[in-house]
């Protein structure tokens, strides 16, 4: 197996962090991509503004997820105590990987001074050495000359990363960028960062950063949304949400709410059990039988929570997504957009989704007892038991349309 360790501060990780990841993994043809925070980086001196250790692990740790399943952020040097030093984690990695290649990722500036590191010959020991390149016609014959020095002095592995155009920005410059949005900034941070670390940003107030959680933007709610779940969800929040404008204004409700309902809905979709309940007994919220032990239904009450007691978005707003799940008897348009919107937005593929798809623009009381028919017939296949809402749903709206 292939191995790739990218280190560094990533202080905050930015995009393009996350392309020369992602080129080095299709490059190197990597089975696997440790992303690796340093606890004290060895060559500078943290500043006095510096998201602390697991916060720089969690924002690393949301950039593995947008690159996928091979990528994963590593807690290795942030719990060892003293300097991170990239000698000692090279052998701890081989250590625990003996039979595995290991390959060490690096910028330009670093492998033409990669000699000048703590114990370099350790180093080249255990792993190879892939510098990135971002203009190959102007590094070409210092790379050739470094790899020869490199190969003669220390027997080295060295091979170059090309990298495509990105937009490149220093993590200081960054920073300062990311305070200056509060205090009339005119450039956007955010198109130098992958969504869910802003998020995560905007959420830890971090980097001078001044987001009132209870009055955000579109944009920033989104984004600590994103920061909440899994990267493979993002495709289906963002069905809904724009699936849920086009129906809201199509059936005269507010495109507006339904937008930040739809952002919101999911955002404790991978919450633990205790998660979901410890917050539903802080807010009040209160919950049935099966509620308290089922994750799958426990995820849209404390959304919901989230959205009314940290959010601050309208009762509206909150009862749709408390319902988006099982549904609920006297369901608003409103409420029964946001349930349709989810159950049928364009990442879902499942028999009759067109005739939903079809059914939703004529009439809404249809469309939801069909919705409703289908999530019945699928629990039961499943083994799973049905919810007293879902089973109230249908059965008032197919007396209501009798």
């Amino acid at each position: 197996m292939k191995i790739g360790i990218y280190g560094g501060t990533f202080d905050p990780p930015h995009l393009g962090h996350m392309e020369a990841a992602r080129v080095a993994m299709e490059t190197l043809s990597l089975d696997r991509l440790l992303i690796i925070p340093d606890r004290e980086p060895p060559h500078k001196d943290l500043t006095v503004e510096a998201a602390s250790p697991q916060q720089r692990l969690a924002m690393a740790a949301l950039m593995a997820d947008g690159l996928g399943p091979r990528a994963e952020a590593s807690d290795l040097e942030i719990c060892r105590e003293g300097k991170s030093f990239t000698a000692d984690t090279v052998e701890e990695l081989h250590q625990a990987f003996p039979e595995d290649e290991l390959w060490l990722l690096m910028g330009t500036d670093m492998f033409l001074t990669v000699q000048n590191w703590y114990q370099p010959e350790r180093i080249f020991q255990y792993a190879g050495v892939a510098a990135f390149a971002r203009h190959e016609e102007d590094t070409e014959e210092l790379f050739a000359q470094q790899s020869k020095f490199l190969e003669e002095t220390y027997h080295a592995r060295t091979t170059v990363v090309p990298l495509p155009q990105v937009k490149e920005i220093a993590s200081r410059d960054l920073r300062r960028m990311l305070a200056s949005e509060w205090t009339g900034g005119n450039v956007d941070p955010a198109q130098y960062l992958w969504t869910p670390v802003y998020g995560y940003i905007l959420r830890e107030g971090l980097f001078g950063t001044k987001a009132d959680l209870k009055q955000l933007s579109d944009k920033h709610l989104r984004a600590i949304s994103y920061a909440m779940v899994k990267a493979k969800r993002l495709p289906h929040i963002q069905g809904t949400e724009e699936t849920a404008a086009a129906l809201a204004a199509f059936w005269g409700v507010s495109p507006e709410k339904a937008r930040r309902a739809a952002i919101l809905h999911d955002c404790t979709k991978y919450w633990t059990l205790e998660q979901h309940l410890e917050t539903c007994a802080k807010y009040g919220v209160e919950l049935d039988e099966l509620e308290c032990v089922s994750v799958k239904l426990l995820h849209s009450k404390s959304a919901a929570a989230l959205a009314q007691y940290v959010f601050a978005e309208p009762e509206e707003e909150c009862r749709a997504i408390s319902a988006h799940t099982t549904g609920k008897p006297g369901m608003t348009t409103f409420d029964k957009i946001l349930y349709l919107a989810d159950y049928m937005e364009p990442t879902r593929d499942f028999d009759g989704v067109e005739e939903l798809r079809r059914l939703v623009w004529e009439d809404l009381d249809r469309a939801m007892i069909l919705g409703l028919e289908m999530s019945i017939e699928d629990l039961k296949e499943k083994g799973a038991t049905v919810h007293p809402n879902t089973w109230g749903t249908l059965e008032e709206l197919r007396r209501k349309t009798r």
